[in-house]
């Protein structure tokens, strides 16, 4: 069985959005593990108590094979260069990165990536993305990883899902990244020629 990850935010000493993640990662076993029973994914995660963010990733197989913890700090992205890949395949959350690290690569001046796939707009290579029309968020309905964050947001109406091509970005002001570690609002990048390179 391949290796997959979860990556889950712990604030304050609190597990954040665990149903979700706990859901996700029994799907992947389910999907990949003959077999596989679930697991309480709160019996794996022993959040500590600091003060603060901390960045849990549960790596795991048929079995979990490493828990760690560690100080979360975001990196800042204020621009990002369309890449197309119609061959990519990030359905499941693999450990293996090494077709969204090629794809980061390719980002040049740009801080990340937001990858175009079979013309549509996914995610950039740590985050789903939604992006605003005016009066709602709307965020790809193709994306290359169904999110825990994104599912969350989904399920509480504060995003729609649409299929967005990149051909359509100018129907659009601003952007924002989210994932489970970076919390809703606290990424947001204007639609522009400075901040969105082809």
């Amino acid at each position: 069985m391949c290796l997959f990850i979860e990556t889950i935010r712990i604030e304050n000493g609190r597990i954040c959005n665990l149903d979700y993640h706990a859901a996700r990662f029994n799907r992947t076993r389910a999907a990949f593990g003959k077999d596989s029973a679930p697991v309480a994914l709160s019996d794996v995660v022993s959040p500590p108590s600091a003060e603060g963010v901390y960045k849990c990733r549960v790596v795991y197989g048929e079995e979990i094979e490493e828990v760690t913890y560690a100080p979360y700090r975001m990196r800042e992205v204020s621009s990002l260069r369309l890449i197309a890949s119609d061959t990519i395949d990030y359905t499941y959350k693999s450990a293996d990165r090494s077709e969204l690290n090629a794809l980061f690569g390719q980002r040049g001046r740009a801080d990340d990536v937001l990858i175009v796939r079979n013309g549509y707009l996914t995610d950039t290579s740590i985050a789903n993305v939604a992006l605003h029309d005016g009066n709602k968020w709307c965020t790809p309905a193709f994306p290359l990883l169904k999110g825990t964050k994104r599912a969350e947001l989904l399920d509480k109406g504060l995003i729609v899902e649409r299929e967005i091509t990149w051909l359509q970005l100018g129907c659009f002001s601003r952007i924002m990244l989210f994932n489970a570690l970076i919390d809703w609002e606290r990424l947001i990048i204007p639609v522009d020629g400075n901040s969105l390179m082809l």
